[in-house]
């Protein structure tokens, strides 16, 4: 015994390999398996959609229609037609900038009141001011559909229908509640003593919101501002709801209303509009990541 115990200590990969098998699972193949395949799949998974827009906003009608004879996931004889049909015969410029313009107006309203909500529900305490947070989420969570009549009602009273500024007023309703939740976790992560100091040395809660706390929330507001943004982009309900002119309407609602003539879908140029309308969003994402990665972190630490 005493003899196999100092030769199986001296031979410890042949034990191993005996114990793992015929396969070392520490090297290459399982890391392919448990790394490299789902990171695989999971890519072509978020990407195939893009791709799909993209091959599809370049193929003719002929192989559009004839998968028989044609590859549906390749384009044979790539054209314009399409893309040329979307930015010169349509208002798809004016459908973008109207997108735009609408989509930044609320989401800079929306973040002001958010910040002062969530400053007051977490700095203030206030009596109730959890029961008041809560509540504020649960706003979040009543859908559009439910709101958008009665809202239509004041849309109409205050002669806003067919405009942008009906968007701009009626999108803070459900970011602002969105956003205020973000905010309150954000603003747990922040020391409380910072802003003691500040207010020791004279400075007013004011004061101190600006120049201490905001700096330190900038993660959290940026990832609240991307949210926001997101959720004005792609919003439809009020969207087809409250606006009616062909020109001033949004790009989700009007690359579905405009581009579909009865039963006639024009699907190169759908989908031209469709990735052309992500692209805006996909930029944003991708220059505040570490930001938005930030924030999310800070958040969660209480």
């Amino acid at each position: 015994m005493t003899d196999q115990a100092p030769a199986a200590a001296a031979r410890p990969h042949l034990v191993d390999k005996e114990r793992t098998g015929v396969i070392d699972w520490s090297s290459g193949p399982r890391r392919f398996i448990t790394l490299y395949l789902p990171l695989a799949i999971f890519v072509i998974v978020l990407l195939f959609p893009f791709y799909w827009m993209a091959i599809t906003a370049i193929k003719p009608n002929a192989e559009l229609y004839d998968y028989k004879t044609y590859n549906p996931f390749w384009v044979k004889s790539p054209t314009l037609e399409n893309i040329n049909r979307l930015l010169f015969q349509t208002d798809y410029p004016q459908w973008l900038w109207t997108t735009m313009m609408v989509a930044t107006v609320a989401t800079a309203l929306s973040l002001f009141s958010s910040v002062l909500a969530a400053y007051a529900i977490q700095r203030l305490k206030f009596k109730g001011s959890s029961y008041v947070g809560l509540a504020i989420y649960l706003a979040y969570l009543v859908p559009p559909s439910i709101l958008f009549i009665p809202l239509a009602t004041l849309i109409f009273q205050f002669g806003l229908f067919d405009s942008p500024m009906a968007l701009i007023l009626t999108y803070p309703t459900f970011l602002i509640p969105f956003c205020t939740w973000l905010l309150i976790g954000y603003f747990k992560s922040i020391p409380y003593e910072l802003e003691e100091c500040a207010m020791i040395d004279g400075a007013t809660r004011l004061q101190t919101l600006w120049q201490i706390t905001l700096p330190l929330a900038l993660p959290g507001l940026i990832s609240a501002g991307i949210f926001a943004f997101t959720l004005s982009w792609n919003e439809f309900i009020y969207a087809l709801a409250f606006i009616q002119s062909a020109e001033k309407k949004t790009v989700p609602v009007a690359v579905l209303t405009q581009l579909v003539e009865g039963d006639v879908y024009h699907w190169g140029s759908l989908m031209a509009g469709a990735l052309l309308g992500s692209i805006p969003v996909a930029l944003l994402y991708s220059f505040f990541v570490d930001y938005y990665v930030a924030s999310l972190t800070g958040a969660v630490k209480e």
